[in-house]
Formats: structure tokens, sequence, C-alpha cells
């Protein structure tokens, strides 16, 4: 098996990497940084993200593995003193993995003629630099409103859990292959109205923004992209997906539970 390790700079992620730097060469596996069947992500969900970038030209050869060396991710499943066990699993792997449904982001630009695509496991946003933002929205091809307001984001179940939350979005299961569109920050008066609330859109279903004006920023999971009109973005859930080495059952509300609730004593 070639393994990569990604950790993040942090002094404790970069002693993990080091301890199972050391495992994984007294085992035998093979190290490979460029073509890797396994990467593990050593930090936290931020860092995932960047090995989802840095590798996403490789999804289809590739399963992902999460190490957290902070508070417990929804993509991090082994904790930093849990090398041992980690290492244990990959030697016993028979290829089991879960997937889950990625984003794909089409835009275009004024200055090109073809759309450009991007990928993103969580969220994509469009916000205006420095006044309201006025764009139309259309669902499945059809209009729906004209929106105002500071900003529009679109998530996957997986980033439903993350800035879509913060919006008031709902947390959607990752089984379910959709797409929702948060508002952030609308304006509703008597002259301006949008629908005030979350859209869940169905997975044969694709969301266009064709925003009005320039100076928009466009934001892909935790990449930024701006400096060019915008005439067109295209939203859809894409043909590639991520995926996850699965050497243990992780149930995704008790997931919730923990990074939200708390686990509080019975009476």
């Amino acid at each position: 098996m070639r393994v990569a390790i990604y950790a993040n700079d942090g002094k404790k992620s970069q002693n993990v990497k080091k301890k199972l730097l050391t495992r994984l060469k007294e085992r035998h596996f093979a190290l490979d940084d460029l073509h890797p069947e396994v990467v593990i992500s050593i930090g936290g969900d931020g860092t995932l993200l960047s090995a989802f970038h840095h590798y996403q030209a490789q999804l289809d050869t590739i399963r992902f593995v999460g190490v957290h060396t902070g508070h417990l991710g929804f993509y991090t499943d082994w904790r930093d003193d849990e090398i041992d066990d980690l290492v244990i699993s990959l030697e016993s792997d028979n290829g089991q993995s879960v997937s889950y449904p990625l984003l794909d982001v089409g835009v275009k630009y004024a200055d090109s003629p073809s759309k450009v695509h991007y990928l993103s496991l969580n969220e994509s946003t469009l916000k205006r630099i420095s006044s309201t933002m006025v764009t139309d929205v259309y669902l499945g091809g059809e209009f729906f409103e004209r929106f105002r307001g500071d900003g529009l984001c679109v998530s996957t179940p997986t980033g439903s859990t993350a800035y879509n939350k913060s919006l008031g979005g709902a947390v959607v299961h990752p089984d379910l292959e959709v797409l929702q569109i948060a508002e952030i920050s609308s304006i509703n008066n008597r002259v301006f109205r949008t629908l005030s609330s979350p859209m869940i859109i169905a997975p044969n279903d694709w969301i266009t923004f064709k925003p009005h004006g320039s100076n928009f920023i466009l934001t892909v999971d935790s990449e930024t992209y701006q400096g060019r009109t915008i005439t067109e973005i295209y939203y859809k859930i894409s043909k590639k997906r991520i995926h996850f080495a699965k050497y243990r059952h992780n149930h995704f509300w008790l997931r919730v539970q923990e990074a939200f609730i708390g686990i509080e004593n019975e009476d």
C-alpha cells in the first residue's frame, strides 16, 4: 500500500506525523506523496480540506483517513493517541471505504468563453465586496427569485455542519445526495423579498446564480477567487466523490451530538 501523510504545521500535528512515519517504515509501507493509495491527514477538518484539494485530481484512486490533533472533526475518525491502532488497521486493509458527494462549481467569467470548474467538499459562497449583492437565482433552469443581501452559500451534505449551519441551514445526513442554499443576511422589506429560508435542492436539479454588477468574491471551501467579473455560476452534484477508508463505524448523528451538544450525564 502506498501511503502519503498530509499534516498541518502545528507542533502537535508534526509530532504525530513523525511518530506515524516511524511506525509506517517499521511495517514496510511504501511512502508516496505523488501517487498514494491512502492519504492520512493529521490536524483537523481544515487540514483534511487542504489534503482533498491537493489530491483532487486523483480522487478515483485515493482514500482518505483523518487523524485529529484537536477537537473531533467530521472528517477525522482517529485520535492522535491511536496511531498504533491505525497502523494495525492499515495492515489489515481490504479496500473498505465510504464515499460522500461533492459540489461541482461551474463559473462563467466575462473575460473567457469557457466555463471554469471548481470542486468543493464543504461549500461555495458568493459575496460582494463593498455593497449589497444582487443575484438572480434559478433552480433547475427556472427563475426563482432576485436575491438581495450579503451573499449566498451552497453546501454539500457533509458541508451542512460547517458554514451552512452557522447561517441557520439544516444539518443533512451525507447519505442524501442533495444541495442546500442558505442566505447570508438577506434584505426583506416591502419592496424587496427573498424566500428567507434555507432550501434543499434535489440531486437531479441544479442551481444557477446570475449576479448583477462586479466586485464579487467567490469561495470554494477555503479557496478565494476575486478580481474577475462573474456572469454566471452553475452548481450541481459532481460525478466525482471523495472516498474515506473506513476501519470503524462513526455514526453521523452521534458525531453531530458530540460536536454541537455534548454528552450530558443523566440524572
